[in-house]
């Protein structure tokens, strides 16, 4: 039997950056072991701390419209209409798009920095440094659409963004899984002081407390956007100018959180996990890892291996083959990195991580 790998990125350089970014972290954890794996990549690589007039200039660059070839519009959470402020409709405070250089306190045809995890449900106050300037959390937003949402906690619901109650707030189909990678991250990035169920109404999951089931639910039911995609990658490049030097694995990877927290798969953008967890429970044995020129394959049973696949972190294929007499597989021409060998044999497959320095 085959593993199905879903490729979500193409970008070769897109592809090494995520390979080489969680190179250091044990992938086949799970629970809070991994949720705190995870946590301590995110904060050591979080090199770079942006002031907030800092995060401002990212999102100028970080929440460009990728369907806009100029990059002058941004594309606002929250929004719905597809017009372009100003416009002759009643209300040019539902778009999804304004001028990137639009931007400040007025409350028609300008944006301003949304903190998706509100300041005020921060233990404390996220305030306007550190987690109240983390870019990864900060939105390009709708001066008066983010005045519409204030403080209030994300609640289901359906449609565009709309208050739910007095109190709670839908933040619309297309941006809800957004939101709930945002939430997944600033939990783990700074742990207590931006607990899920102090942001969002539902019921805690069996092995937290403070994660809900609503942020699992829109982590599958809205898949990650393009702007998600372009986000984490400029803010993971400490080179860049507002970059911070870490990444959103749950952008990177939404099934991260199907293995943390549980609850219905989430897609496995990586395709090394699957529902499928006899994949990990390997019956062979590979030596030297890491491994520089050759590989050897060793057999823990009877069943005969009769080809090998090697893939990247996320899924691509860089090499297939037979093995050698000796059962050694080259790996003198593949670049250093972490990669995934698959072994097959005429009725299974197992796969297991390997080094290549």
């Amino acid at each position: 039997m085959r593993i199905l790998f879903v490729f979500l990125f193409l970008v070769s350089n897109l592809i090494f950056g995520q390979q080489t970014y969680y190179n250091d972290v044990n992938l086949n954890l799970s629970g809070m072991a991994l949720k705190n794996a995870l946590a301590t990549k995110i904060t050591d690589t979080h090199t770079n701390i942006l002031t907030y007039s800092e995060a401002e200039n990212a999102l100028r660059v970080t929440d460009l419209d990728p369907d806009d070839n100029t990059d002058t519009n941004l594309l606002l959470i929250y929004g719905f209409s597809s017009s372009i402020c100003p416009s002759s409709t009643s209300d040019d405070n539902d778009h999804r798009r304004r001028d990137k250089n639009s931007d400040g306190g007025g409350s028609t045809c300008e944006w301003n920095r949304e903190h998706t995890y509100a300041k005020s449900l921060g233990t404390p106050n996220l305030g306007e440094s550190g987690p109240g300037a983390d870019a990864h959390h900060l939105r390009a937003s709708d001066v008066q659409r983010n005045g519409d949402r204030g403080s209030e906690k994300f609640v289901d619901g359906s449609g565009t963004s709309h208050d739910v109650t007095s109190s709670t707030w839908y933040p619309g189909d297309e941006w809800k899984g957004d939101v709930a990678r945002m939430m997944m991250y600033m939990y783990l990035r700074y742990g207590d002081q931006c607990l899920p169920d102090n942001v969002g109404n539902g019921n805690p999951v069996s092995n937290d407390v403070h994660m809900i089931d609503l942020f699992l639910e829109w982590n599958i039911e809205d898949p990650v956007s393009q702007v998600e995609i372009n986000r984490n990658e400029y803010l993971g490049n400490a080179n860049n100018s507002f970059g911070q030097g870490n990444r959103n694995p749950f952008i990177d990877n939404p099934y991260l959180a199907t293995r943390i927290w549980g609850g219905l798969a989430a897609q496995d953008t990586w395709g090394i996990y699957l529902s499928n967890e006899d994949y990990f429970s390997t019956n062979f044995h590979i030596y030297p890892n890491p491994a520089h020129s050759f590989v050897f394959v060793e057999n823990n049973d009877e069943s005969r291996i009769n080809s090998y696949d090697i893939f990247s972190i996320l899924g691509e294929r860089i090499q297939s083959g037979q093995l050698a007499q000796d059962n050694s597989i080259s790996v003198e021409n593949i670049a250093a990195g972490m990669y995934w060998l698959q072994v097959n044999t005429d009725t299974s497959s197992s796969i297991e991580k390997i080094i290549i320095q």
